[in-house]
């Protein structure tokens, strides 16, 4: 019996996982289908921008947090070839900033209060957030379009609050937070190997010696 429980369990992971693979696929599929322009848009806004000299900024909260951390890193990085960095800040990572602005303004200014001291005209803000209504990530966006930046944003579902705040809104087609965020880093992926390529091809290749550890 204990054999056959284990391999009942067994069966049942088994359908649990491909179904959250399939479903995860289907939605990058979709994003292909019905996206793909916007994220060939986001990516000649941000190329236009930082071969100007311009920087780009990422925020989001929780997973979407994790994911602009993790965009930075490819910008400043690299994403798949040796080359010199783009710059790209990730307004996540900095506890004394976060906490301090946090307590005193409230966690709704935590993003808005960094893009007002950071972001200048002609920078690219990158907002993440799979419901479109994270009060702190709108209100970056605000603060953004205020100094002149340009906006994309990632969504999901309809796209909140968040979308028509945005030069670029991409919305993810789906309504599960996991998959939404699954889509994101894959779109974010896009976006840098375009912007990658078009640096590099601008002559941004990397100095001799550089860009030759792996991750």
């Amino acid at each position: 019996m204990a054999k056959e429980g284990k391999s009942e369990q067994r069966g049942a992971v088994l359908r649990r996982v491909q179904a959250h693979l399939a479903a995860g696929v289907a939605v990058r599929q979709e994003c292909l289908r019905a996206d793909v322009d916007k994220i060939a848009a986001a990516a000649c806004l941000v190329i236009e921008a930082v071969t100007r000299g311009s920087r780009i900024y990422l925020f989001g909260n929780g997973g979407s947090a994790a994911d602009a951390q993790h965009l930075a890193a490819e910008f400043v990085g690299k994403f798949a070839c040796p080359r010199t960095p783009i710059p790209a800040v990730a307004l996540t990572t900095d506890t004394s900033v976060l906490t301090s602005i946090a307590n005193d303004f409230g966690y709704d200014r935590v993003f808005a209060r960094q893009v007002e001291a950071l972001v200048r005209e002609g920078d690219v803000v990158i907002a993440l957030s799979t419901s479109g209504v994270s009060a702190s990530v709108v209100q970056g966006a605000e603060a953004a379009r205020r100094t002149g930046a340009r906006v994309i944003a990632l969504m999901g579902r309809d796209g909140g609050a968040l979308a028509p705040l945005a030069e670029v809104a991409i919305q993810a087609p789906s309504e599960q937070t996991a998959l939404i965020q699954e889509a994101h880093i894959a779109i974010g992926h896009a976006i840098c190997a375009a912007v990658e390529e078009a640096w590099v091809a601008a002559d941004h290749t990397a100095a001799p010696g550089e860009g030759a550890g792996g991750r």
